[in-house]
């Protein structure tokens, strides 16, 4: 982040000394950038990233997506992972809101979809209490792209009735799980950031009463061309990606779904087969 941008958060020129207020003559939309094929990025989207006059992006959104913005288009990196945040989400929201407060129109790019786990209900809040028009488009969340690309359905008439999405990341350093939904017969549970606390996850779920025949996915970097699955079980997953460790973004699928066709064991096959050929 340069001097620039901080210098823009702090200044927030067009603010009303009466309220506190930004006076926005600009517009900031929450896009969902969808999962890591770029692609996969809807037909509105894609039209509001050549409009925009600042991108706000995200490091889960496929960095290919920039190259549709205007030539003097400012993009601008905001980008989390574990314990390592380039910029506050507090500062975050104050940078929204400073460049629409300076006229332009901002485009927030987010990985999947910006109201499933990606704090996209924080930062409309904020704008809206600035008094900051805002739009949202929504996105193909993780669990749906990465259904698609393995073939494992997230619902079933034969396996599945229900889906569950569960944030595995913890908050604070306290793990917030519902164990009971967690463990709803007849569904799917799909828990998003949770490969770091995969197996915390599995030994409480197991714990609790979970069959240790359970079936279970992990699906890294879904979609995109870098994908690798491994499939398991609740009680082996973790030892099984110990020895075959994936990258993060990964998403944790478990249910019986997993095996309602061949098509997600056959990636999973590939997976190890590529991993042996890089460890021999």
């Amino acid at each position: 982040m340069n001097d620039n941008v901080f210098s823009l958060i702090k200044s927030h020129t067009n603010t009303d000394t009466n309220n506190g207020k930004i006076k926005s003559v600009g517009h900031v939309y929450l896009v969902g950038a969808g999962p890591g094929d770029e692609e996969l990025i809807t037909v509105k989207a894609m039209r509001l990233l050549q409009e925009a006059d600042a991108i706000v992006y995200d490091r889960l959104a496929n960095p290919a997506l920039l190259s549709y913005g205007k030539p003097h288009c400012d993009l601008i990196y905001v980008g989390k992972k574990k314990d390592q945040h380039s910029l506050p989400q507090e500062k975050i929201c104050d940078l929204l809101a400073a460049l629409a407060g300076c006229g332009k129109n901002v485009v927030r790019l987010k990985g999947g979809d910006s109201f499933i786990f990606g704090r996209g209900g924080e930062e409309i809040d904020y704008l809206r209490r600035q008094g900051i028009q805002c739009s949202v488009v929504p996105g193909i969340t993780a669990a749906s792209g990465c259904a698609a690309a393995t073939q494992i359905p997230l619902t079933h008439r034969d396996y599945a009735h229900a889906v569950v999405f569960i944030t595995g990341h913890r908050q604070n350093g306290k793990m917030t799980i519902n164990w009971d939904l967690a463990l709803q017969k007849d569904c799917t549970v799909v828990f998003y950031m949770g490969l770091s606390n995969l197996e915390e996850i599995t030994k409480q779920l197991i714990e609790r009463g979970c069959p240790t025949d359970k079936p279970f996915a992990v699906v890294s970097q879904g979609t995109s061309s870098e994908q690798q699955v491994v499939l398991g079980t609740i009680s082996d997953i973790a030892q099984r990606l110990m020895h075959r460790p994936l990258l993060s973004p990964a998403l944790l699928m478990m249910g019986d779904v997993i095996h309602a066709n061949g098509y997600a064991l056959g990636l999973a096959n590939q997976t190890a087969a590529e991993y042996r050929g890089v460890n021999q």
